[in-house]
């Protein structure tokens, strides 16, 4: 088992341009997934901790998503979706307080992770900021599913 440490800050935002970073608001959010190699039987753990933020928060959720990614002919049809979403906060969170994680795998809707030569089966999990004016942090983690034997 080998944690998966984490820390979200404006600088290691994806989808923003490096002159538009004084528009984002200040913040830093770390935690830690105790494992990214999942029994489905067991449940996904871990913290989260809002350090400083200077926009208000809405909410904290974690989605779990499966993608289904089919190879062809033609090329690579890939599509995720959203089976679970759980809000894990509401409101404006105590900075510096670390805010537990625990999800249990849904049993209907995950297997262990599939890898074929034409067919992926995976997961991820998608810790999610919403803020009071609409505006969203995503931040993914691949994950593992596995199914240990009994």
């Amino acid at each position: 088992i080998v944690p998966r440490p984490f820390t979200i800050v404006p600088e290691s935002l994806e989808n923003v341009k490096k002159e538009k970073l004084h528009r984002v608001p200040v913040f830093k959010f770390t935690g830690c997934i105790d494992t990214v190699l999942c029994d489905i039987a067991a449940p996904l753990t871990g913290e989260v901790t809002v350090e400083e933020c200077s926009a208000t928060v809405k909410s904290i959720e974690l989605q779990l998503v499966r993608i289904e990614t089919c190879h062809y002919a033609d090329g690579v049809a890939r599509e995720a979706t959203e089976i679970q979403n759980i809000q894990i906060a509401d409101g404006n969170v105590c900075h510096g307080w670390a805010i537990p994680i625990h999800m249990i795998f849904p049993r209907l809707f995950t297997c262990p992770t599939v890898s074929a030569r034409l067919f992926k089966l995976d997961f991820e999990l998608n810790l999610v900021v919403v803020f009071t004016d609409g505006h969203l942090l995503t931040e993914k983690f691949p994950l593992k599913l596995l199914r240990k034997p009994s």
